[in-house]
């Protein structure tokens, strides 16, 4: 008895019916297609990139000093942002480096001024530009300086900088303008020691008031406010004797 063959009625001696043929058909060009679409992205992702990545560092320094320029402080960061990552090692990246400090500062950013400006310092301790960016360090704390009844860590930290300047720079054109601001510097930390005094005595805590106003006489003698001191030390003095003889009664 002949044995029936495997292969269907409608799948005869290489002949394919015309549905399977068809299915295949349209998988085929299925495929072609999304192999199209695949290429058309990395060429169209290629050319983006290569659009990003078109400008020189000199475009990118010129449009960044541009945008300074028209204080669109924000555009020119992103210009020397990008030219410092994109060539690092052009000599156009100083520039950029310096810049980025001085949008941030003109932008009222101050923590990421300071950073600019002390990488630009540790990165080039010996270039013409240190004494000016010394001197923008101060004025991003001196710029955030507080009420004599708050706390004076700004002050302490542009007096600081400041005196820095002048120490190790003091041929700087920026020294004159550094000896002004240090002197409200130490008249805002004088003025605060003395509020501080007062608020003791008020208080009633005569020895802690003493220390503050003796700290006014000896850290800041010169500044027209000792005189102020000097007139409560001697009152605070008979507020602990007083408290002293009552003790001993």
């Amino acid at each position: 008895m002949p044995r029936s063959s495997p292969i269907p009625n409608r799948v005869r001696g290489n002949r394919v019916s015309k549905p399977i043929r068809d299915l295949f058909t349209n998988l085929t060009r299925g495929f072609c297609l999304v192999m199209m679409l695949w290429m058309g992205a990395q060429v169209s992702g290629c050319a983006w990139f290569q659009a990003k990545k078109k400008e020189t560092a000199r475009e990118l320094a010129e449009a960044g000093m541009e945008a300074f320029k028209e204080q669109d402080y924000r555009r020119a960061i992103e210009s020397f942002e990008k030219l410092k990552d994109w060539y690092p090692f052009s000599r156009y990246a100083i520039l950029a480096e310096l810049k980025l400090g001085d949008a941030h500062y003109q932008r009222k950013e101050y923590e990421e001024a300071l950073v600019a400006y002390e990488e630009f310092e540790n990165l080039h301790p010996k270039n013409e530009a240190v004494p000016y960016v010394v001197y923008q360090i101060g004025r991003c704390y001196f710029d955030r300086l507080q009420t004599i009844d708050r706390d004076q860590t700004m002050a302490r930290e542009a007096l600081q900088a400041f005196e820095r300047l002048v120490r190790t720079h003091p041929a700087s054109p920026y020294v004159k303008k550094a000896e002004e601001h240090i002197k409200v510097c130490y008249r805002n930390l004088a003025e605060h020691e003395l509020y501080v005094g007062k608020f003791y005595y008020k208080s009633k805590h005569y020895k802690a008031a003493l220390e503050r106003f003796k700290a006014v006489i000896r850290s800041y003698p010169d500044l027209g406010i000792h005189h102020k001191a000097l007139q409560y030390i001697p009152l605070c003095q008979a507020k602990i004797d007083e408290a002293v003889i009552r003790a001993n009664n």
